[in-house]
């Protein structure tokens, strides 16, 4: 099996375009589409047409672009069976455990409500990829719009339960600022720090921060570090549940 070719680029003010394409079948697949301009616009430079599209969620900066993207090629549109009624041009609705299949590939719904309320994931099991969209950042997660952290807190422990070395894309770039607001409740993570200042110098430079991976978050991401006793302490939560932990990290970030 040829290895998927991925084609990365920037939509909006800081939202991640992805595409993936499978050279032998020729099907070529949008994780959302936050501008429908800039995605078709990459497809034509590498010759690809857009046969799918994976929605992970209703927001308007990952969906803006599907009628315009479908009316060009005629492509099937994927996303979650919570939120089907608000997901434009929707074809197929999705739901937890359920396995979809990309030109041979395995690519199994993780439903992971928290930034909205039935926001899911697409891990390519036969490729170890993981696109978590606005549920999962580098050394973040997503607000809590639509489901509070009792409701993100299992989301994040079905993608802590990964394989580590699954690489992990993310809808936006916030990657330098989450690492800032990850040194003020995780201030004594040795990896952490390193990794805060390889991300300043690769911003520095223009580079993007994508992709992460499972291990790296878990070592590095306040947000998944809830047990971690030292950022109880540091938060004076050393009896909470872990969700609300979670809770107290993502009120601090809001307002970080």
């Amino acid at each position: 099996m040829r290895p998927l070719e991925i084609a990365v680029f920037m939509c909006r003010s800081d939202n991640y375009g992805v595409l993936l394409h499978e050279p032998e079948s020729g099907r070529t697949v949008s994780i959302d589409a936050p501008d429908g301009d800039k995605v078709m616009a990459e497809a034509e430079k590498r010759g690809w047409t857009i046969t799918d599209i994976f929605t992970t969620h209703h927001h308007n900066d990952h969906v803006e672009g599907n009628l315009p993207i479908k009316e060009k090629y005629d492509c099937r549109i994927v996303g979650p069976v919570e939120e089907a009624v608000v997901i434009p041009g929707l074809d197929l609705a999705v739901f937890e455990g359920e396995a979809l299949d990309f030109a041979g590939r395995r690519v199994e719904v993780i439903e992971t409500p928290g930034h909205t309320a039935g926001h899911i994931c697409y891990h390519f099991v036969d490729d170890g990829l993981l696109f978590a969209a606005d549920t999962l950042f580098a050394m973040g997660c997503g607000r809590l719009f639509e489901r509070p952290a009792a409701d993100m807190w299992p989301s994040l422990e079905k993608l802590m339960a990964l394989p580590d070395e699954t690489e992990v894309y993310f809808g936006h770039e916030y990657t330098l600022s989450n690492a800032r607001f990850a040194l003020s409740v995780d201030p004594d993570n040795a990896t952490l720090k390193e990794r805060a200042e390889a991300v300043a110098a690769l911003r520095e430079a223009g580079a993007f921060t994508i992709p992460t991976t499972i291990g790296l978050e878990k070592k590095t991401n306040p947000f998944l570090r809830v047990a971690d006793p030292a950022i109880r302490k540091g938060l004076g939560m050393e009896q909470a549940s872990d969700a609300e932990v979670l809770a107290e990290i993502r009120s601090r970030k809001d307002n970080f």
